[in-house]
């Protein structure tokens, strides 16, 4: 089986983000993964992007994250594919599909409503996953639910408890929507991470679209608690 984390964060990109693309691949690496999704925070979310600048600046900038990722990837031999976190008040969606050619020729989408974004973004081909839907913070005023408007609901975050991902998976059973899972990594080490596992290496991010809505996934997690106090 292959495994995949289909939420992570860089410093260079996420403002929450506490470790550098090239040093979270590094830990991917060792964790036995055989890939990773970036999922930078979007220019609506906790981003270290200058969003005054030009919109090509602000995707060049976007991507730097990424790129990093990628650079290290090829170097050590994990593969790493793009995609984003796009917010709403403590809301996020994770899109998976889109590349910097497709930001670049977009600079609506910032106008757009969420829902709205989402079933413009899926009209093109990406996959739309509810992330952490439960999620309880001080920072989020309340809990929003877009059950038309997904593909999917990430049914385990590493990052919330156990109740929480429970009522995600409620969430999508409820309304019939796909599962997916992932870590919401902004530091690297930490207590548990996650993602999901496939029988076939994945090609790119189509590919995982195309596996996901086949529902041919399976979701994983691993206990790091023992590494943390070695």
């Amino acid at each position: 089986m292959y495994k995949y984390e289909l939420h992570l964060h860089t410093s260079e990109v996420s403002r929450c983000g506490k470790t550098s693309a090239s040093d979270m691949v590094d830990f991917y690496k060792t964790m036995g993964y055989t890939g990773v999704f970036i999922t930078d925070h979007f220019f609506n979310g906790n981003t270290t992007v200058d969003t005054k600048q030009s919109w090509s600046k602000m995707i060049n900038d976007y991507m730097v994250g990424y790129r990093n990722a990628k650079k290290r990837g090829d170097e050590i031999g994990l593969d790493v594919f793009f995609g984003i976190e796009y917010s709403y008040h403590g809301t996020d969606v994770l899109v998976y599909g889109l590349d910097d050619k497709w930001l670049l020729q977009h600079p609506f989408i910032m106008q757009m409503r969420t829902t709205e974004f989402c079933d413009y973004v899926r009209s093109e081909g990406a996959l739309v996953i509810h992330a952490h839907p439960y999620r309880e913070a001080s920072y989020i005023n309340m809990i929003r639910l877009f059950p038309r408007n997904v593909d999917g609901v990430e049914i385990f975050n590493a990052c919330r408890t156990d109740f929480e991902n429970d009522r995600a998976k409620e969430y999508a059973d409820n309304y019939n929507l796909l599962y997916s899972a992932g870590t919401d990594n902004h530091i690297g080490l930490r207590e548990r991470i996650g993602g999901m596992e496939f029988e076939d290496k994945l090609k790119n991010e189509k590919d995982l679209i195309e596996k996901i809505k086949n529902k041919q996934g399976t979701i994983f997690e691993i206990d790091c608690s023992y590494m943390l106090n070695e």
